[in-house]
């Protein structure tokens, strides 16, 4: 048994299951012992082309050793194959390796950790072609494994090349979507001049209610030059803007806050299932608390603390936000699936924007300032059908 004041900065390497890696022995961290502990230990010395196995824990680990000239050690967590010549090193691993994971990890002996059945090991049969026979063997092997390590990483890249290339194309067709590139417009829907009126008008009356901050009636008004440059103006102090996208003629611009809002919930008492984000991602279940901020079913919710900041949930039952929420509030003269995916293509910018370093929070600053293009309440609609006939498409 070796001890932690064994081991020296030079002398006998010593091989543990940890320097075991793919098969291989990494020469990363290997440990030493000084020559004197390493003659105590004479029956655990390997040399090149001896076959080790662990003996304990992962007992898949094993490899032959091929990078010491000089005998090294086998720590006390493996056992050895001391080969003849006769016998290739490379056929006695492949044919050990199966019977290793299949037969004596079944009967591995021990309670907290497996242990390799030193028994099952010693009686183990091994059928020994003619030499020639094990080196085509092992030829073969050796070319299948490379084919099948090749199949993998082309599968795995052709997974990661189909998983991005849809995330790109759901974020191509919401950034069509929202710059009005998705439907044709239509002259018979007239213009979305009216609707900023409609939501300045509901906003007054939510406010009024107490629904609604007052700070919500704060909205600039974004209008477009004789010299076809946009301004903004905000108070009394007009500038002048850069818009993301070229929006149709026929759409009104505005800031975010001017068409949604983020509110408390309204504060009540009596037993509700808690809506945490667990809960609503499905990976935990109902717990029911004895006060909270009400929200009912069909509402919007929206992460503004975590990693996930500005990720939208619609409400599946009535319930109390998880302190991480906030209510969505969206203007009832606008569209509704239409707001959300705008937020949807702004996700990824919202996500790498938070603000804090403990626990990050959702740059408001910056969710609230998203210039976003207000088509037509009918050309609202005709868009978000064709997001979601496309996005099927997808699937």
């Amino acid at each position: 048994m070796l001890h932690k004041e064994d081991y020296t900065d030079n002398g006998v390497a010593v091989i543990n299951p940890t320097n075991i890696i793919n098969h291989k022995i990494s020469i990363n961290n290997i440990k030493q012992i000084s020559l004197a502990k390493a003659k105590e230990l004479q029956g655990y010395a390997v040399c090149k082309g001896d076959i080790i196995l662990a003996r304990r824990g992962d007992l898949r680990k094993s490899a032959i050793i091929t990078d010491f000239e000089d005998s090294c050690i086998a720590g006390t967590g493996s056992f050895i194959f001391h080969l003849l010549g006769i016998v290739n090193s490379f056929f006695i691993l492949f044919y050990i390796s199966p019977y290793v994971q299949d037969y004596l990890i079944t009967d591995s002996i021990g309670t907290t950790m497996n242990n390799l059945n030193q028994k099952l090991l010693s009686r183990l049969l091994i059928p020994i072609p003619p030499r020639a026979e094990q080196v085509r063997i092992v030829s073969l092997v050796d070319e299948l494994f490379s084919l099948v390590n090749t199949y993998d990483m082309m599968k795995n890249k052709l997974d990661f090349l189909n998983s991005s290339l849809h995330e790109n194309i759901k974020k191509s067709i919401l950034q069509e979507a929202i710059q009005g590139k998705l439907v044709p417009q239509i002259a018979e829907e007239g213009t979305a001049k009216e609707l900023l009126e409609l939501i300045k008008t509901e906003k007054q009356k939510l406010v009024k209610e107490g629904k609604l901050k007052k700070s919500a009636l704060n909205d600039s008004v974004i209008f477009k030059g004789d010299d076809n440059k946009y301004y903004e103006l905000v108070g009394s102090e007009v500038s002048e803007i850069e818009l993301p996208f070229y929006f149709p003629s026929t759409w009104s611009i505005a800031r975010l806050n001017a068409v949604c809002q983020l509110t408390d919930g309204l504060k009540t008492i009596g037993k509700q299932c808690l809506l945490d984000a667990k809960y609503l991602r499905g990976k935990s279940s109902e717990t029911i608390v004895g006060q909270g901020k009400l929200v009912y079913k069909g509402d919007n919710i929206m992460l503004v603390d975590g990693e996930n900041s500005g990720e939208v949930f619609i409400v599946p039952q009535d319930g109390y936000m998880g302190s991480t929420f906030k209510q969505l509030w969206i203007s009832s003269s606008m569209y509704e699936p239409y707001v959300l995916a705008f937020i949807q293509f702004y996700k990824e910018t919202l996500r790498n924007s938070k603000k804090g370093a403990a626990i990050p929070h959702l740059n408001k600053e910056l969710f609230f300032g998203l210039i976003i293009g207000i088509p037509p309440l009918q050309e609202q609609r005709r868009i978000v059908q064709e997001i979601e006939q496309l996005m099927q498409l997808l699937k």
